[in-house]
């Protein structure tokens, strides 16, 4: 029960005031919130009782009741590795950009003017995996090892334009990469396995080193892989590579492997971001995001992403991936802990952990223990036949977990927080002694120390020049923390203070995902909590957390799809249904689940055209396979035939997947699987507050009906299959910020918020319309939780483009709105709950001004090729110039609002971007010192 005159932590999710709320309702033509979801909301979809999930409880309630859940977490040192390692934070990372909203609060880098911090410190973390792996192209990130590595066997499947089947293993991976990388294999009709290298393999996997810590010679395998054509793909642990030869020199084509021991907590299984790195030849068939450096309107040097046509959100099924969120922010960890150490400090850790490796081995040797293989870095594989339980078991009372591979044999892994008490303690379970020093067991010759030479990696060593370093990085960008971030589609709600802190609890972040079950009972008790919260808040019986970011989520989906018709002897059934207004990471899911995609016309009013969607199911009758639908739909409105669209497809014996891209406008008033949806995945780095971090992490679980529960993803580690991420509940860490969310809020509270989600969207479509026709709209004239202007009434009228407009929101303090989503030159504008009124206008104050400005363009005050709106965005050194020869002044250029002590100016580090010479001439990583010379 809430004390009374304190407010609930509704009134501080929720940004208008009950004052601001009655203003905006009356703007608008309503008595009463009741009274505009009724004319919103269709009565046929609602909910008519209240969410069965517990009662609200404060902040300082919910908190101490998850310290005590997650109490039960036993956080014993692990040295299960296999992927996972222990890690030191650096306070000053940890402190300054891991629990700093300036960082997790940004969105994806698509407005790049805005983003310079931390695209440039993404483009650190390329050219460091580039000066690691030996390859010249880099990703800025991806979700983590399994499927970094299931992505590069998609680069070789397209590589060989998919007429190649067959990925041999060169040696044992980990086995929930080679679970994930079946997984993606298996709906192409590829296989992997061992066996002969010919043609008709699409690449060899080499890891290196493999699942039991050796190093074996692959040089004959990697020569028969070039002499067929294959690629090569290496799997590589980074911090070895700074003291081993990089993968490159090897003869590999793709890099892949996990970031994960560059200071960022295991987290029971993540999130991390995952690195790939390319040969220049298959530059453009990398996934994902890339990070390239381009040049300003006045020629100074900027950063953007690149390439983005490869990308899902425009080639859709025809894209390298569906990935749409990476894990930017554990990248920029990751990154800056390379920052923060530096060459020498990295290889001084890498040769620290291994020289213990190698006097641990010496030691167990000298007492008789076998040992797998002769070279590695940090980890040993222990025969012990018969009694692998029991050493194990005795580790375990003594504070520390061992890998139990089998019955005869342990792994240990060391790593950067291996103490010498540890090593000692280690020893002794084999009744061994540590000798004092002894010889490497490297393999080949230890790199040198010529590389990492660019100068960021040599200047921050001080933690005041890293503080200011990071600091000024951040003070590039515009995050949730300077202003609104309206973008359509991407939520971009409050991440409360009191959400975020539980990640950094050590009873978080330092679990290993598979550590025994009774380590994880308060990872357990959150997990439960979770999957019953969110199956009662979308209406399904089964829910999984695995999927690690929404992309995800969707695969996993019509996964489950495509196996419960494999079960039902319905291998036919192949065909998706999407409508032309869909995600672009729709078609590119379906094409990964090894289905044929065939698209439903939509009406001019926005809505699936239904005679189209009855035409198509009739005519694929037999093969289909499922319907992907948003709801409401990317034209932000609540179409009326919902239910009817659900019931085309079962009546033709397919099944209904459900886009949850939109769910911040349906919770508490209706859900999912009510309406007659199937699966449904949910972005919890949307509706749930899990923050977008820049570019990820992100979360994606499902939820399933019934009959499709039986096809949800397993894992390795839980004796199942079909894992769609490398750990069994896939970014773990982050789940306390929607478990404290949904406690804090409450039923009621949750509806609350998506009622207001709604009135302030239709508050900007009323104050709006006038100057920016709203393209779509619902029953009695509403829209849901979003609307589209169309801004092209400014290009006819003064040649005004939806860029334009979106730059010079810059010079007015704001992220652009979606652009040119799901209609081109339009901008889909999405408020929130969280925005107050007050922020809500100086929006909309923005947008009349610009429409003002586009009409002085239009009556000529102003030239069309030269006035605020086509130079927008207007950085401070070009309006502090001596030369100003502008036909506006400087204030108007960069204080169109005038001045402002409540929302202090936000000036962009560049004016616009050239995208074009940016793809023309590509760059994405800094050379290293010797280019120069």
């Amino acid at each position: 029960m809430q004390n009374k005159g304190i407010f609930p932590f509704t009134e501080r999710h929720i940004g208008p005031s009950l004052q601001g709320s009655r203003a905006m309702l009356a703007a608008v033509g309503i008595p009463s919130l009741e009274t505009l979801i009724s004319q919103a909301v269709p009565k046929s979809i609602r909910l008519e009782r209240p969410l069965d999930i517990p009662e609200a409880v404060n902040e300082a309630e919910a908190l101490a009741e998850l310290s005590a859940k997650m109490a039960q977490n036993k956080t014993h040192k692990s040295f299960i590795g296999q992927g996972y390692h222990g890690t030191h934070v650096p306070a000053v990372i940890q402190r300054n950009l891991f629990e700093n909203p300036a960082w997790y609060t940004a969105y994806t880098p698509y407005q790049s003017e805005i983003s310079q911090g931390r695209l440039e410190l993404l483009f650190h973390f390329q050219t460091l995996v580039t000066e690691l792996t030996g390859l010249p192209v880099a990703s800025a990130s991806l979700l983590d090892e399994a499927t970094a590595v299931a992505e590069a066997v998609g680069i070789a499947y397209r590589h060989h334009r998919e007429k190649r089947t067959r990925v041999v293993l060169a040696g044992d991976v980990h086995p929930q990469i080679l679970d994930v990388v079946r997984t993606r294999a298996e709906p192409l009709g590829m296989s992997v396995n061992g066996g002969a290298i010919n043609a008709e393999v699409a690449a060899i996997i080499v890891p290196w080193p493999d699942t039991y810590g050796v190093y074996r010679d692959h040089s004959t395998a990697i020569q028969d892989a070039k002499a067929s054509g294959a690629l090569v793909i290496a799997v590589a642990d980074p911090l070895a590579l700074t003291i081993t030869a990089p993968p490159a020199s090897l003869g590999a084509d793709i890099a892949a492997g996990s970031m994960q021991r560059f200071g960022v907590p295991v987290g029971y299984g993540g999130p991390h971001a995952a690195y790939l790195a390319v040969a220049d030849a298959l530059t453009r068939l990398i996934p994902g995001r890339l990070v390239g450096q381009s040049v300003d309107s006045k020629g100074r040097p900027g950063y953007r992403l690149a390439l983005q046509t490869r990308e899902q959100h425009i080639r859709r099924d025809k894209a390298t991936s569906n990935i749409c969120t990476a894990q930017a922010l554990l990248a920029n960890m990751a990154v800056s802990f390379a920052i923060w150490h530096g060459p020498q400090g990295l290889q001084a850790i890498a040769s620290r952990v291994h020289s213990q490796a190698v006097r641990l081995a010496a030691a167990l040797e000298a007492a008789g223990i076998g040992l797998a293989g002769k070279r590695f870095f940090d980890t040993l594989t222990v025969d012990v036949p018969g009694r692998a339980g029991e050493i194990a078991a005795t580790a375990e009372k003594d504070g520390r977990l061992l890998r139990i591979i089998d019955e005869n044999r342990l792994g240990l892994t060391l790593d950067e927080t291996t103490t010498e008490a540890d090593l000692q303690a280690l020893a002794a379970l084999f009744g061994a002694i540590l000798p004092d020093d002894t010889d490497t067991r490297l393999p080949g010759e230890r790199r040198a120390d010529g590389f990492m030479t660019q100068e960021v990696f040599h200047q921050q060593r001080s933690e005041t020049e890293m503080m200011r370093f990071l600091r000024r990085l951040a003070d590039k960008d515009l995050a949730l923390d300077r202003a609104m971030i309206p973008l359509g589609s991407c939520t971009m709600k409050l991440n409360a203070a009191a959400e975020m802190l539980p990640v950094s609890w050590q009873s978080v972040a330092n679990v290993h995902p598979f550590a025994p079950a009774d380590h994880a009972l308060g990872y357990k008790a959150l997990t439960a909590d979770l999957e019953t919260w969110l199956a009662e808040i979308t209406g399904f019986d089964a829910v999984s957390l695995q999927p690690n970011a929404g992309s995800q989520g969707e695969y996993a989906g019509l996964l489950a799809i495509r196996r419960y018709h494999l079960d039902r002897g319905d291998a036919h059934r192949d065909i998706c249904l999407i409508p032309e207004s869909a995600h672009g990471t729709n078609p590119a899911s379906a094409h990964m689940a090894g289905m044929r995609v065939v698209v439903v016309a939509c009406e001019e009013a926005g809505d699936i055209d239904l005679d189209d969607l009855k035409a198509k199911a009739e005519l694929h009758g037999a093969n289909l396979a499922a319907l992907m639908i948003t709801y409401p739909s990317t034209h932000g409105v609540f179409e009326e035939g919902v239910k009817d669209i659900c019931a085309i497809i079962h009546a033709h014996g397919g099944q209904v997947y459900f886009d949850g891209a939109n769910l911040n406008a349906l919770v508490g008033l209706a859900r999912p699987g009510d309406i007659g949806a199937d699966v449904c995945h949910m972005n919890l780095h949307k509706t749930f507050c899990i923050p977008h971090g820049g570019g990820g992490p992100g979360v994606g679980p499902i939820g399933v009906k019934s009959h499709l529960a039986p096809f949800l993803p397993g894992h390795v580690e839980l004796n199942t299959g079909h894992a769609v991420s490398a750990a069994p509940f896939g970014s773990a860490s982050i789940l306390p910020i929607t478990w404290m969310y949904i406690r804090m809020m409450g039923a009621n509270g949750l509806k609350r918020a998506t009622e207001m989600a709604i009135l302030n969207a239709n508050y900007i479509a009323g104050r709006l319309e006038n100057h920016y026709p709203v393209l779509f709209k619902g029953r009695n004239g509403r829209v849901a939780h979003e609307c589209i202007l169309d801004t092209r009434v400014l290009k006819e009228s003064a040649g005004v483009t939806v860029e334009d407009i979106a730059k010079r929101l810059i010079d007015y303090g704001f992220h652009a709105p979606t652009m040119s989503w799901p209609i081109p030159g339009t901008l889909m504008v999405e408020p929130t709950e969280s925005e107050s009124k007050r922020e809500i206008d100086r929006f909309c104050d923005a947008m009349i001004a610009i429409a003002g400005e586009a009409a002085k363009v239009a009556s000529g005050a102003w030239p069309k090729d030269d006035n605020p709106l086509v130079n927008a965005p207007h950085p401070a050194d070009d309006v502090l110039a001596d030369d100003w020869s502008y036909p506006y002044s400087r204030s108007e250029a960069s204080l169109p609002a005038g001045p402002s002590d409540e929302n202090p100016k936000y000036w962009p580090p560049v004016s616009r971007i050239d995208n074009v010479a940016g793809d023309r001439n590509l760059v994405c990583s800094c050379p290293p010192m010797q280019a120069y010379s």
